[in-house]
């Protein structure tokens, strides 16, 4: 069986684009070759800069033949019936094969359809997916109609078995398929031919291309360290930026740079993020001063200056850059210390948040407001908590968050603590936003957990007032993001309070019901990721309070708990069947049994142990409710499925005596009233 080495050899691919666009190589390809019955061994794909390559092993060497039976019409049909089905066959009529069936004598046609070259296919499935690559833009060059991220120059498309290698004939806009590639566009620029991959993948490394995206990922992120550590210091981590900058280097020399003094009393975050984001650097610091002291960039090339020019290309750049945000960072420190940050809040008066809901000065007014009003219930003094909302998003308006966006908050704890506002304030102005999602961390200063809830249910009250709700997958609003903050903020504090309450406090219109019922379903989808399942907590959502997301978790909790056991599974059962049984007899009785079950009826030791065990443990089921402790509760039910299993396994409800018979319904119907002091057991599945 041969191997397939596809290469699609262009100018630079944008970084954000390689990974996927490898991915949907392979994709389209394999699935095109396995549709058309050119099945394969493994395939593997590799990005960089300029080029996509795709290698597949073990494929077959043409597609299987394939024969087909087709059922035509009786013997006796119409004329043109019979030309119909022979048109489609593609066959003659002595062809066909009679067979005797019930109702008669039918055609039958075996169509045979022979295997084809794997090198005819291949050039199918590579035409197609090149004119229809998804690339999320794309451009056409010279006078051709192809359509490709950058201008494709050359692809290799080969066949390698061990009578050699065979080139694949396709011509796509006068691109034809070849064996031959180029190296590295600087150091080893001219084209070589290759025979098969391995031949491929050696050749390019020795003509300095690093062909699979994570070795060079691993090879800057190793030589960074190294280099860090000679210095004394330790590389800032960043996953993303790594990977971004393995897709910029097809052959990295990683080289460290010094900022200058200058600048290294910005702070850290600055420093990070402006290197980060115009430079694609990464940030060096200094263990014993914590901060950024130095640089790594990526260099595409080796220099006979071991990078000498280079570093002192990228400094002269960083310079200016940096002098553009040392000016932001004081203009705004010198506000923030003389004018305060109220200043900055006054002129988000006049920026839009939504034109439904005002400006961002009117959202923040509503924020403060209700900060105060949940303030007692969080535990933070309700004087801080407004004045914090009142400044937390002050810093949108500051010269360095209009540069850097992604600084807002936490710029903002900066100028708060440089106008000399109490740490409080500071905290909640970085940490309000928080939590971004189900990873982050949750605030859990009560000022700052008073004004994140109050942020966050300001923004969806408000857009529930107008009716714009997530629908599908669309949420751009990112409500549901908002609810899983709240809902984390709640229970990851111990918060209690009435949900519905702080709705109606936040914004005047807002359906409180409904908005409750999408506050449930985000909370399935929190609890569902620690293991509880939807059914429990639809148990717990029909009892009250459920608008105290804290005490419904808790609930929740002890229950699944309890149905992790053996007595909480046959407890389910037997609640299940005594309410079945209560419930049917209710319907053809046409009366309640609710109450006046009596043990003086009782005619069997079962029936009296069952009567013992209700009369001992429902009183403390009732007082562990009343008194939260849902673990105390469990306890009492299980001690009731013993005493139910043996109640139906020795004794028939349905007596001949029916004052025995409503006594005993009467019973089963005290079960289900008991049961229901914990949850709806009803709703538990299975």
């Amino acid at each position: 069986m041969p191997d397939l080495l596809i290469e699609l050899f262009s100018e630079e691919i944008p970084a954000r684009m390689q990974t996927r666009a490898a991915e949907d190589l392979k994709k389209r390809m394999t699935d095109g070759l396995v549709e058309a019955g050119l099945t394969y061994a493994g395939a593997v794909a590799f990005s960089t800069p300029r080029r996509l390559t795709l290698a597949l092993e073990g494929v077959l060497a043409q597609s299987p033949t394939l024969r087909e039976e087709r059922k035509g019409p009786r013997v006796d049909a119409p004329e043109k019936a019979i030309e119909g089905f022979l048109r489609g066959a593609g066959l003659t009529r002595d062809q066909l094969e009679i067979r005797d069936e019930k109702k008669g004598q039918v055609y039958f046609a075996t169509i045979e359809k022979a295997g084809r070259p794997a090198a005819d296919i291949i050039a199918e499935v590579l035409d197609a997916t090149v004119r229809n690559f998804p690339w999320p833009k794309s451009m056409r060059w010279g006078s051709g109609s192809l359509r490709w991220v950058r201008p494709l120059h050359s692809i290799i498309c080969i066949l390698t078995d061990d009578l050699g290698t065979t080139v694949v004939p396709l011509d796509i806009d006068g691109i034809k398929a070849g064996n031959t590639t180029a190296g590295h566009r600087f150091m080893a620029p001219t084209t070589f031919e290759v025979s098969g991959f391995e031949d491929y993948a050696s050749k390019l490394k020795r003509a300095y291309v690093v062909l699979d995206p994570q070795e060079r990922a691993d090879a800057i992120w190793q030589d960074a360290q190294n280099q860090a550590f000679a210095s004394g210091m330790d590389v800032v981590e960043d996953n993303a930026l790594l990977a971004e900058v393995a897709g910029l280097v097809e052959w990295p020399v990683v080289l460290m740079g010094r900022i200058d003094d200058a600048f290294l009393d910005l702070p850290p975050e600055v420093l990070q993020t402006s290197m980060k984001e115009h430079q694609k650097f990464f940030s060096v610091k200094n263990p014993k001063t914590g901060r950024i002291e130095k640089f790594i960039t990526v260099a595409n090339r080796e220099t006979k200056d071991t990078g000498a020019t280079i570093l002192a290309g990228n400094q002269k750049v960083l310079f200016a850059r940096l002098s553009d945000a040392k000016f932001f960072w004081e203009n705004d420190l010198r506000i923030a210390k003389g004018q305060g940050l109220s200043v900055w809040t006054n002129t988000l008066a006049n920026v839009t948040f939504h034109n439904k809901l005002g400006s961002q000065k009117q959202r923040i007014d509503r924020i403060a407001a209700l900060a105060t009003a949940l303030a007692p219930a969080v535990g933070a003094d309700p004087e801080l908590a407004s004045q914090a909302a009142l400044v937390a998003k002050a810093d949108l308006s500051s010269e360095m968050v209009y540069e850097f966006p992604e600084l807002q908050g936490l710029m903002g704890r900066y100028y708060a603590q440089a106008a000399d506002l109490p740490h409080e304030v500071a905290t909640a102005c970085e940490a309000h936003y928080s939590p971004l999602g189900p990873s982050d961390d949750v605030p859990t200063d009560p000022v700052s957990v008073a004004v994140a809830l109050a942020d966050k249910l300001d923004t969806l009250t408000g857009f529930w007032a107008i009716d714009e709700k997530p629908t599908g997958s669309k949420d751009p609003f990112a409500l549901r993001r908002a609810a899983l903050g709240i809902i984390r903020l709640l229970s990851e504090n111990s918060v209690r309070m009435s949900l519905k309450t702080a709705i109606a406090q936040a914004y005047p219109g807002a359906d409180a019901d409904d908005l409750l019922g999408f506050f449930h379903d985000r909370l399935k989808v929190y609890l569902r990721d620690q293991g509880i399942r939807h059914d429990v907590i639809d148990a717990c959502l029909v009892m009250e309070n459920n608008d105290d997301l804290t005490l419904l978790i808790t609930r929740a909790k002890a229950l699944s708990d309890f149905l992790a056991t053996d007595d909480g599974t046959n407890l389910v059962q037997g609640y299940k069947r005594a309410n079945n049984i209560v419930t049917q007899a209710e319907q053809k009785d046409g009366v309640e049994y609710s109450f006046g079950a009596d043990a003086k009826f009782a005619e069997s030791d079962v029936e009296k142990t069952l009567f013992a065990a209700l009369d001992a443990q429902a009183p403390k089921i009732e007082a562990s409710m009343k008194s939260e402790d849902f673990g105390a509760a469990m306890i009492g039910m299980a001690y009731l499925r013993a005493p139910i299993d043996a109640f139906f396994e020795g004794v028939q409800v349905n007596s001949d005596n029916q004052v025995v018979r409503r006594n005993r319904l009467n019973l089963l119907s005290r079960i289900r009233q008991i049961c229901l002091l914990v949850a709806d057991l009803s709703k538990i599945e299975g």
